[in-house]
């Protein structure tokens, strides 16, 4: 199935279990593969015949920036949900959320999470 990439979204929210996290915030990363065929709008060249990325964009940000979750698997399972919900054109989503400023005393890249959804699952 074809798909469209959404790539190291970058975001400020406050998710997390700490209060700290809820207080002060922290950056999130998110990488979003929306499933779908293409072969309709390659042959068109028009926006109708996709999802339109830059309106994806925006429902996750939505997401990310004015709503809070717990853990990161909340967080990822509702983007998921808003993604699939947001045109019938979508089949398939692969949401995966990354937080390289999480409280943990430790060295270490970042910490996250990987879901992917069905239509109808």
């Amino acid at each position: 199935m074809d798909k469209i990439i959404m790539k190291n979204l970058s975001f400020y929210g406050y998710h997390g279990v700490m209060q700290e996290e809820a207080v002060l915030g922290q950056k999130f990363f998110v990488d979003a593969d929306i499933y779908l065929s293409l072969k309709e709008a390659g042959e068109s060249d028009s926006v109708e015949d996709t999802v339109h990325y830059g309106l994806a964009f925006e429902v996750i940000k939505d997401i990310v920036e004015n709503k809070r979750y717990g853990l990161l698997e909340a967080l990822a399972e509702n983007i998921a949900k808003e993604l699939i919900g947001f045109s019938p054109m979508i089949q398939e989503v692969n949401v995966r959320i990354r937080k390289p400023e999480a409280p943990v005393n430790g060295i270490f890249d970042h910490f996250g999470v990987e879901i992917r959804r069905k239509r109808n699952e």
